[in-house]
């Protein structure tokens, strides 16, 4: 069996600057193993393409528009050439269709995001020719056609027609790319199911039959059904098909926290999350031995929007160490690699590592409590995301309810727990230390205010001793979080209780809910929150 392919990605957050992170560089990657780095959409070759020798109308010299390319090229040949040097294969994520904009009026492109369009698909073809013949840097693409982000492509319009028709978009776009990438020039396509082809088995099998296998075609698929939450299904396509498969896997957890609190994956994505049980296979571990695995596509940092930011990222570092070794070993089991790292690189002692682990286990356990439930269905995980906690939702059935705000009390009794291991241990760095311990306490004050918040929307705002007792402990937590935060000097940035906004707009959420609460004599029952997905 080959090597696997390992390769990672940073994120950052769209129309912001970058992360600051050691996964920026390279070199960071080459002691974990990894065999490739990817440049993430607004870092990818698509956009420093000069298109004179096709179409002298675009970009042309003297214009912004040119001054704008020619920096960008300087910019992604430097990155690429420092990948090479460390290495490493070079990817470029990539949104299809995006084109420049005077591209499209040059050549008078009425249909500029739909494949079947032979304007258009002429483009595309001329877009991958610029793209392997001006960066011969790059190794090959992972192709996204979920959703299109123009934040920092002053100059592009982007956006692809019929994202989920398998017949109409899919499969045409992924048979271009196969014979212009992989035939034609030998490099590598790795084509992303999310948000397209992903969750329907039938869909996913269309696609597969529809165009024919290569060796540099690979599609990647998330380890969990739609985006990474919690109680969301293993994926269905995974181990299906007949085209090789990346599995894709998020370090930092975009709706958990990322990185703010403890939040240790690494066991659940090899051996199994507990709320997979009743799936048979549902882990890394059975699915390595398939004929279709080729490796793993890892994000070490971004995902989402906005923040929590981080000042130590730890946490990321904890995943995809974990996993890295294991790609490497899988024969081994979780928990030796985990106590290996703890005590070899960390520097705990046998007691210390054991605590250490029980403090991470039971972080995935409070973290699927606490955000949803032991019964996943019960409550939509959309109602708090990136740095925006909104109103939760609650099921209607009395039992279910109950359920809910049981998890909830166990939630914090977790992380009750967690805090008191956090302060027993002792690691090589004290730097590590003083995060372990401030990130768990920011656990444990983030998972007071969502229990609270829970249990003031099932008790109704009836404006009676019981929901001033729950606004208190709702206020509570907030000030001990906020005092962490101004005391902590690694703290990450806070959460807001306001609704998911993805400008410098404020939506209501939770705060406003409970404002509401505050003045209610008669009662107020909570709104619903319609939390709609995002983009990921």
């Amino acid at each position: 069996m080959p090597s696997p392919l390992l390769i990672d990605m940073v994120h950052h957050n769209p129309g912001e600057a970058p992360f600051a992170t050691r996964y920026n560089d390279p070199r960071s990657l080459v002691p974990l193993g990894y065999s490739a780095k990817v440049f993430e959409l607004f870092e990818s070759a698509q956009f420093g393409v000069d298109w004179a020798s096709t179409d002298p109308e675009v970009a042309r010299p003297g214009s912004l528009e040119q001054a704008w390319v020619t920096t960008k090229a300087q910019e992604l040949h430097r990155l690429y050439n420092a990948t090479k040097d460390a290495g490493l294969q070079v990817f470029c994520h990539t949104d299809m269709i995006v084109l420049p904009q005077s591209l499209i009026a040059a050549r008078g492109l009425t249909r500029p995001g739909d494949i079947s369009d032979p304007s258009t698909k002429a483009a595309v073809r001329d877009l991958l020719a610029g793209i392997f013949d001006q960066f011969p840097e790059v190794d090959g693409l992972v192709v996204r056609i979920g959703e299109t982000y123009l934040h920092s492509a002053p100059h592009h319009h982007g956006a692809i027609d019929g994202r989920t028709d398998a017949h109409r978009t899919i499969m045409p776009l992924m048979s271009l790319l196969r014979e212009e990438v992989c035939v034609r020039r030998g490099k590598q396509v790795l084509f992303r199911a999310w948000y397209s082809f992903d969750t329907d088995l039938a869909t996913y099998q269309a696609v597969s039959d529809g165009v024919e296998p290569h060796p540099n075609l690979l599609i990647v698929v998330k380890h969990c059904e739609g985006d990474f939450h919690r109680g969301n299904p293993f994926s269905k396509v995974l181990g299906q098909g007949r085209h090789r498969q990346l599995i894709e896997v998020q370090a930092q957890r975009e709706y958990e926290g990322k990185g703010a609190y403890p939040n240790y994956i690494a066991h659940g994505l090899i051996d199994g999350f507990e709320e997979h049980a009743g799936q048979p296979g549902a882990n890394l571990r059975t699915l390595w031995a398939h004929p279709l695995i080729a490796g793993v596509s890892t994000w070490s940092r971004g995902g989402g929007w906005k923040g929590p930011y981080l000042r130590n990222e730890f946490w990321c570092d904890l995943n995809l160490t974990i996993l890295s070794r294991w790609i490497r070993e899988p024969r081994r089991t979780e928990e030796d690699l985990f106590h290996e790292f703890a005590q070899g690189d960390l520097g705990l002692d046998a007691l210390g590592s054991t605590r250490f682990r029980a403090l991470c286990l039971g972080s995935a356990a409070a973290i699927l409590r606490g955000r949803r439930s032991t019964v996943p269905d019960d409550v939509s995980p959309w109602w708090t995301r990136d740095q925006y906690i909104g109103v939760p939702p609650l099921p209607a059935a009395p039992t279910a309810r109950a359920r809910v705000l049981s998890d909830k009390d166990e939630a914090v009794a977790r992380w009750e727990w967690i805090v008191n291991l956090a302060d027993s241990l002792v690691f090589a760095d004290t730097a590590i230390t003083r995060y372990v311990q401030t990130s768990s306490r920011y656990g444990l004050y983030l998972y007071r205010i969502y229990r609270a918040a829970f249990y003031l929307a099932a008790h109704g705002g009836r404006g009676d001793p019981a929901t001033r007792s729950l606004i208190r402990d709702y206020d509570a937590a907030w000030a001990d979080l906020r005092h962490l935060h101004a005391t902590a000097p690694d703290c990450a940035t806070l959460y807001e209780a306001n609704g998911f906004t993805l400008d410098d707009t404020t939506q209501p959420g939770i705060g406003a809910f409970v404002d509401a609460l505050r003045e209610s004599r008669s009662g107020v029952r909570p709104r619903r929150d319609p939390c709609g997905r995002p983009p990921g």
